[in-house]
């Protein structure tokens, strides 16, 4: 598994490298174009679950413990924590965004129909293991509500809300907008209130937050470090971010308004890194100082949590509904709630039940990665090299998104 990861990430890099030599400066305009600011607010809250809100605290010891794990010595553990969820590996989502928005429509690859087939699987895992995540973490952050350490009744209620606000929120695509922008302006609370309360007592609030930040940096020393597996554990997260990229680009590419390629990358690159630095940054500073988050800070992260669940969930469930023709207007809202709500409860179970693992999904994209490479290179390769544009059919309107469901 190891093996077949790294040559993916090779590839990938590879890919990314070429697109900018090739085509670096185009426009790329999607089919339901938006302004930049909520283009990133999108990418962002879709590309993204909860982990990134649960996760860090629960780690940042383990990457400390040199005894247990030697191999994280050439770095700090916020460092660490922010290379397992920063910059680099938000090139994947690059990728796929700029495959489905400028390439995609001219090879059609993914309209073949094992390649759909298996896309839609890849989709709706892990649409499930998103919430079997937020069950899995909820003891940790809710310990009031259970004894700390089981999954109790409770929590499958929670899961199965928000999978409920999720199916319904996925009818029509204009609530994407508002989930986006809505969650995205929560996160930025989130990160002032804890923030604010974490710093501002320091008596030196400021230089407080510098110094803590400045850790970051170490990452980008490391950078090369970064790029392979350092571990299981990395390789692992490396999995689960192959296995998100297909669908998050399918879905980002028809939001993308005009950035010029080389623009969209240090958009997706820089953009969602400096909100996820500044996030680990904070709680970076709650742990090495032991600073409680129980009580009204627990309950804040989930909320941002579950929100970012909804927008994540909202925009897969919309990608392989209409990938497999299960729209709204041909079911009808109340077959078509049912039935996606059944499905992903289901396999949410079944993650929980250790049936499935989102390595496998992983080795399921990097396998499409392969295949879609050598798809172009033997039967459309003379349409690729043509391509100097977006499509034509993709225009410049940011009123697109108000006209569609």
């Amino acid at each position: 598994m190891t093996t077949l990861l790294s040559a993916g990430i090779l590839l990938t890099f590879a890919a990314i490298a070429l697109i900018l030599y090739r085509w670096g400066n185009i426009r790329c305009i999607g089919v339901t174009p938006v302004r930049t600011f909520t283009f990133i607010a999108i990418l962002f809250t879709s590309g993204l679950d909860v982990g990134l809100i649960m996760f860090p605290l629960t780690e940042f010891a383990g990457y400390a413990d040199l005894a247990a794990s030697p191999e994280y010595g050439f770095s700090n553990p916020l460092a660490i924590e922010f290379g397992f969820w920063g910059f680099l590996i938000w090139g994947f989502y690059f990728l796929t965004c700029f495959y489905f928005c400028v390439i995609e429509p001219r090879t059609g690859f993914f309209e073949l129909a094992p390649v759909k087939f298996i896309n839609n699987m890849v989709i709706i895992g892990t649409c499930a293991f998103t919430a079997f995540l937020l069950l899995s973490n909820l003891p940790w952050y809710m310990p009031d509500v259970g004894d700390g350490s089981r999954v109790v009744g409770s929590f499958y209620l929670i899961v199965l809300l928000v999978i409920a606000a999720a199916v319904y929120s996925s009818t029509s695509l204009r609530y994407v907008k508002i989930l986006s922008l809505g969650t995205s302006w929560l996160f930025i609370a989130l990160i002032a209130v804890m923030g604010g309360s974490a710093f501002i007592g320091t008596g030196n609030a400021l230089a407080e937050f510098a110094g803590t930040f400045a850790l970051l940096g170490d990452y980008f020393g490391n950078l090369h470090r970064f790029v392979l597996p350092i571990n299981d554990y990395h390789e692992f997260y490396l999995y689960w971010w192959f296995s998100w990229s297909i669908m998050i680009g399918q879905f980002t590419a028809r939001f993308v308004g005009g950035l010029r390629t080389w623009q969209l990358l240090a958009a997706m690159l820089i953009f969602p890194s400096l909100a996820i630095g500044t996030w680990f940054s904070v709680l970076y500073y709650f742990h090495i100082n032991e600073l409680s988050t129980a009580g009204f800070f627990n309950w804040a992260m989930v909320v941002v949590g579950i929100s970012m669940v909804i927008n994540s969930l909202d925009s897969l469930i919309r990608l392989y509904t209409d990938n497999l023709g299960l729209s709204v207007s041909r079911l009808g809202k109340v077959r078509y709630f049912a039935g996606n709500l059944v499905v992903l409860a289901a396999l949410t179970l079944l993650f929980r039940l250790d049936f499935l693992e989102i390595q496998w999904v992983g080795a399921l994209v990097i396998g499409l990665f392969f295949a879609c490479a050598g798809y172009m290179l033997l039967y459309k390769r003379a349409e690729v090299l043509a391509i100097e544009d977006s499509p034509t059919s993709n225009r410049m309107d940011y009123r697109k998104l108000e006209w569609v469901n």
